[in-house]
């Protein structure tokens, strides 16, 4: 049995509840006017019963300097900061800078490297073909999934390591299919959904015959009936970072008759999952953003032990046979999470995984959940007091219940403001047409690090005129203003 939520245990503080997803960057305290005034409003720790006031009217200096004090005092309590130090963030001697963007690729663990040393020289270099039975080669997709297991609230021998997310979205999706109720022909899909996921969903329906309705994340609970086979849901949204209600979007689906398929990508090791307590039937999810597994690291597919013998993959490989080796020309699938497997396992990669997983030795996913709910918090605090007024618009829910790991900040020419930030050492990313993404990584992102993302953005958008004009229609920073934006130092110990 996996831990509850932390959101549904009452550990973690919710704040009140926002009046849309869609309104200008607020400061955190609701009683706070939304025009900003002429004297500094309250600057509010995310923890419960604490606040640091700043009396009378002050610059802006004395706004920063406030921050900064919260910021230290933020990271010089966080029951995680020793974890940073596992992580290659600068290089000695190189340019610093605050990296935001681990909801697109997590950063290099200290412990990758010397492993797939080890793993080229030793156990391919010498071993070689030995290693498939000596290093346990031949495991690995069920022991690295075993090890991916409590993070996704589930118990071992339900969760394979292999193959991109978007195959294993296939394969679950198939599989669902071939699992629901006779006469269901349809399958829901979240319509706020990452593209690819949408193209597999219409694939998976030529296939097996069914057809694809795409509603809101939110609505699918209310959508699913007796048509309903499936749904696949995003537990996040990549976009906006909004936080969708896991359980009770499966009880739903349950109570309809359908089976839940759950894309974990921009959730699993930002926050608590509990696959098993929740009863999720079937879910995927990526390696290399939260788990930090790399460029291109493999996928993982969670399959519930009690669907496990129903689970007819479209995708039968020779790895996922019940005797691999006998090399039979008819299929017949293996017992428990290896009939998830298709074909030989991307060793390098997996393995560079296994190493990067190292990086969560004692750490508490409760504990990871309470560090990115504070540290967002406290970004949005700093956004409010720092970015000249009215010019982003936050689309990432304020209630602790409906937000992810990230910020999403709606911004006119927000594909050139990200290359200006990325420029002066802060990293985040953009969507088109106009959406800031700032991912914060409780493992390894600091409290000073988001004031200084604060500030970059804030330098960025006083040195740019507002209203900018689009330029071959898409908005962007004219190059002449460009290079009037003034640099935001790096200062030790905030990048």
């Amino acid at each position: 049995m996996s831990e509850p939520s932390a959101y549904r245990t009452g550990q973690i503080p919710q704040p009140p509840e926002p009046e849309t997803i869609r309104q200008p960057v607020p400061v955190l305290r609701p009683e706070q006017p939304a025009d900003p005034q002429p004297t500094v409003p309250q600057l509010a720790d995310p923890a419960p019963g604490r606040a640091v006031p700043v009396a009378g009217s002050v610059g802006a200096a004395q706004v920063e300097a406030a921050l900064a004090a919260r910021a230290a005092e933020l990271d010089a309590a966080d029951p995680l900061a020793a974890v940073r130090d596992r992580f290659v963030l600068d290089t000695p001697g190189g340019p610093r800078t605050v990296y935001l963007d681990g909801n697109s690729l997590g950063a290099l663990p200290a412990g990758v490297l010397p492993r797939l040393t080890d793993v080229v020289t030793r156990e391919w270099g010498e071993l070689r073909i030995r290693s498939w039975e000596e290093s346990g080669w031949w495991t690995a997709p069920e022991r690295v999934g075993d090890r991916i297991a409590p993070l996704i609230g589930a118990a071992s021998g339900q969760v394979v390591v292999g193959d991109s997310t978007s195959v294993n979205v296939f394969k679950a999706l198939v599989a669902a299919v071939r699992m629901a109720p006779e006469g269901r022909d349809e399958i829901l899909v979240d319509a706020a959904t990452f593209p690819t996921d949408g193209y597999l969903a219409e694939s998976a329906a030529r296939l097996t015959g069914r057809t694809v309705r795409a509603v809101p994340a939110a609505e699918i609970a209310v959508a699913a009936g007796p048509r309903t086979a499936v749904a696949l849901v995003n537990h996040v949204d990549y976009r906006t970072g909004r936080l969708h209600d896991l359980p009770g979007v499966t009880a739903a689906l349950h109570r309809a008759g359908a089976l839940a398929v759950w894309d974990l990508c921009h959730s699993a090791g930002a926050l608590p999952v509990a696959l098993d307590a929740d009863e999720v039937d079937l879910a995927v999810g990526c390696t290399y953003k939260y788990l930090n597994g790399g460029p291109g690291s493999p996928a993982y597919l969670y399959v519930r032990r009690a669907l496990q013998p129903r689970f007819d993959s479209p995708l039968p490989g020779w790895n996922s046979h019940a005797d691999p080796f006998g090399m039979a020309p008819g299929y017949a699938p293996a017992d428990g999470a290896v009939r998830g497997r298709v074909g030989t396992p991307d060793i390098l990669s997996l393995l560079a995984l296994d190493a990067a997983l190292d990086a969560w030795q004692g750490v508490a996913v409760p504990d990871v959940r309470d560090k990115s709910l504070r540290l967002t918090d406290f970004f949005l605090e700093c956004v409010a007091a720092l970015v000249p007024a009215g010019r982003v618009e936050s689309v990432t829910p304020r209630a602790h219940a409906e937000r992810g790991s990230q910020v999403s900040l709606r911004c006119a020419g927000a594909g050139e403001v990200m290359r200006e930030l990325t420029a002066r050492g802060i990293v985040g990313d953009y969507r088109r047409p106009d959406v800031l993404r700032f991912g914060f990584t409780p493992l390894y992102t600091r409290y000073a690090d988001a004031l200084c993302a604060a500030r970059g953005l804030a330098a960025v958008l006083q040195a740019v005129p507002d209203g900018v004009v689009p330029d071959g229609g898409t908005e962007a920073v004219p190059r002449a203003v460009s290079e009037a934006v003034p640099q935001v130092v790096l200062e030790e110990g905030t990048a």
